[in-house]
């Protein structure tokens, strides 16, 4: 769950008989709005084409006159030199979730009730999903990669526990039903300063824009609470990659931000590594591993709580390039 003090989450409850909830800072508790899976799809495919058009006037020219440059010594084709690609992959990670939302305006001292989605609330352990990035080389030592992954799970457990909720509480031996639905979009810049026909190191800026829905209920006593967050923030990446021959070669990448500000402390992690065979000049195969750490503390405000989440697993996927 990502969120910044400028971008505050927001919480409903609803029980039979209730009115809204409103928070600390005044919010109605209405849900915010999701973007629809059209919407997202028309900025992924928008912000694909200006990069291509950025591509296409960034080609090798005279920084001076502007004139093309000669023709560079021909090297084989391989991560290093790959102008652009596409890469689609099928990804089976494993969730271990642990979170906990507090009540607003609590005494201090008030919490709420540390669970763990998969095993307390029967969250899915492990999903089957498909996902899609694309990398666009500005020049040589230039490059732009966008990425897009989505997890949504729901599931539904006998509660062993009250569970404490934010302000609803969700007594024990009642079915309680929660979905838990996290999107992810990236941006990533780097710049590289080691490269060579073997070897590309390169560092830069990423841009990551995180949402979270969490919904509780317990439909047989008319219970319900939903939290929402959804921001931006920067993260310091690191792209590796190693060209072992002219077919196989080795990737590795790594985003990292940490934040302590006012309320808010934690870090994330987003990496992963492959290894992957060049069977013609622009079709590559491949197998990885991928993972996204979050780790989140929020002592107040309108939605404090901690959590804690690690999406990681396997991926196998194809790749074209030029």
């Amino acid at each position: 769950m990502m969120f910044s003090p400028g971008c505050l989450p927001k919480a409903t409850a609803r029980s039979q008989g209730a009115k809204r909830v409103t928070s600390a800072a005044g919010d109605a508790g209405w849900r915010r709005p999701r973007l629809s899976k059209i919407l997202r799809m028309r900025i992924f495919l928008t912000v694909a084409a200006v990069l291509l058009a950025a591509q296409a006037l960034a080609a090798d020219r005279d920084p001076y006159s502007g004139a093309p440059l000669p023709p560079a010594k021909h090297e084989p084709a391989s991560p290093i030199t790959d102008h652009f690609y596409i890469r689609a992959a099928y990804y089976a990670p494993k969730f271990d979730t642990n979170f906990r939302v507090d009540p607003s305006n609590a005494p201090p001292g008030t919490t709420g009730t540390p669970v763990n989605a998969e095993n307390d609330l029967g969250l899915d352990h492990r999903q089957h999903k498909g996902r899609v990035d694309f990398m666009f080389r500005l020049r040589e030592r230039n490059k732009v990669r966008v990425d897009y992954y989505e997890a949504n799970r729901s599931g539904s457990q006998v509660l062993a526990n009250d569970v404490i909720f934010g302000n609803q509480t969700f007594p024990a031996g009642q079915t309680a039903v929660t979905s838990f639905n996290l999107q992810q979009f990236d941006i990533t810049y780097t710049y590289s300063f080691i490269r060579n026909s073997r070897f590309e190191v390169g560092t830069g800026l990423a841009a990551y824009f995180l949402q979270v829905d969490v919904i509780g209920q317990v439909p047989a006593q008319n219970l319900r609470q939903e939290v929402s967050a959804a921001t931006p923030f920067p993260a310091l990446p690191l792209d590796l990659t190693w060209r072992i021959s002219s077919r196989w070669a080795a990737t590795a990448r790594a985003a990292f931000l940490k934040i302590n500000h006012h309320n808010l402390s934690g870090q994330y992690w987003d990496n992963g590594a492959d290894v992957q065979y060049r069977w013609v000049p622009n079709f590559v195969i491949g197998a990885g591993y991928a993972s996204i750490r979050t780790d989140l503390t929020r002592v107040g405000g309108s939605f404090p709580g901690v959590v804690n989440m690690t999406i990681s697993g396997p991926e196998l996927f194809v790749r074209f390039s030029y």
